[in-house]
């Protein structure tokens, strides 16, 4: 009875050896090389000609991007989190301030902002250092009020991120008076 079940054992494992051995097969086929199918300044997906370049069809630069100028603010807001405690704490600095948070210090070079857009699209450079360690900054660069994960401060504890840039009341008031169309 015992040598039954054991044949019946081995039987059944060498059919589910057989039937992953099936499941497990790999094919393998060559692509077409783009080099090789070039017709005419067609090479595969990309086609050149003197002006153009082509990505399936699709001109690369169909779109035209609009030229916005950017304004210079005077300061910038910001919100910072300490991921232990839950302290949340919007920071307010002006070109040149720096401000403690936590162990950190947060200090800001320079705000800009679209110039038909004051209060919205912030991007501030930011250098931010651990107060016992300046010699190496933990996040310096540019960091986007719209984009925050784009270029984030990558820290165990503390998380820092651009909410808007202050502009002078005048540039605020104009601002406002364009948009609401008066």
């Amino acid at each position: 009875m015992i040598a039954l079940r054991a044949a019946k054992c081995a039987v059944l494992a060498g059919l589910l050896s057989v039937q992953m051995a099936q499941a497990q097969q790999i094919i393998v086929e060559s692509l077409d090389d783009p080099v090789d199918s070039q017709v005419d300044g067609e090479t595969g997906f990309i086609t050149e000609t003197d002006s153009d370049v082509f990505l399936r069809g699709a001109s690369l630069f169909e779109e035209i991007t609009e030229e916005v100028r950017a304004v210079k603010g005077t300061g910038v807001d910001l919100r910072a989190l300490d991921k232990t405690t839950g302290e949340v704490r919007d920071i307010t600095l002006s070109d040149g301030q720096s401000e403690a948070f936590g162990y950190l210090r947060i200090g800001l070079t320079e705000c800009r902002h679209p110039d038909d857009n004051a209060t919205g699209e912030a991007y501030a450079y930011l250098t931010i250092v651990e107060e016992a360690n300046t010699a190496a900054p933990v996040f310096q660069g540019w960091m986007i009020a719209s984009s925050p994960a784009l270029n984030a401060m990558d820290h165990a504890r503390f998380d820092v991120w651009v909410l808007r840039c202050q502009v002078d009341a005048a540039v605020a008031d104009a601002t406002t008076e364009e948009t609401s169309g008066n």
